[in-house]
């Protein structure tokens, strides 16, 4: 996933127009004063990267570490995918890239957080639909967070009328 977000050609080919990223980013590359060792591995991307392609950037700053609370990112990430979804412009999925170095835990588990809050599916279903198409490996923290997730959405959808995104 990182050489195709760092492929501007390959990215105009395919017509993205928005890129939700987890990004691992230390605190002097997010400051622009990064040393080449902190660079090393990562996707060196951002808003200036692509300012001239028109493309609508979310970069969410997130780490390796697996105890990371990936759940303050589920509603930020969903809420840009589906802007960006809604978008009349974008005709199809793959107009949105959503990536993160290796594209199997940290940018799927965004994706199925997306899924689980604006396309009312259940952990267990949004996974299933996910792995059809694509290898993914969520950590077992991740896993829990959108377990987590799960609860909370399946809870505020008994609330009568509710049928708004999650409210944290």
């Amino acid at each position: 996933m990182k050489e195709t977000a760092r492929d501007r050609t390959k990215l105009k080919e395919m017509g993205i127009t928005s890129n939700a990223a987890a990004v691992k980013k230390k605190l002097r590359v997010l400051m622009g004063m990064p040393k080449e060792k902190d660079l090393n591995g990562k996707i060196n991307t951002g808003k200036k990267y692509y300012r001239d392609m028109n493309i609508k950037y979310c970069g969410l700053p997130t780490t390796h570490r697996d105890g990371l609370n990936m759940g303050m990112y589920f509603l930020p990430a969903a809420k840009f995918i589906h802007k960006a979804l809604r978008n009349p412009e974008n005709k199809i999925f793959y107009q949105v890239l959503i990536h993160c170095c290796d594209g199997v835990s940290h940018s799927p588990t965004l994706l199925l957080a997306y899924l689980m809050i604006h396309r009312d599916m259940m952990v267990e279903e949004a996974i299933d639909h996910v792995i059809k198409v694509r290898h993914i490996k969520p950590s077992m923290s991740f896993l829990m967070q959108l377990m987590s997730l799960n609860a909370e959405l399946v809870e505020q959808r008994k609330q009568p009328g509710s049928k708004v995104p999650l409210k944290t």
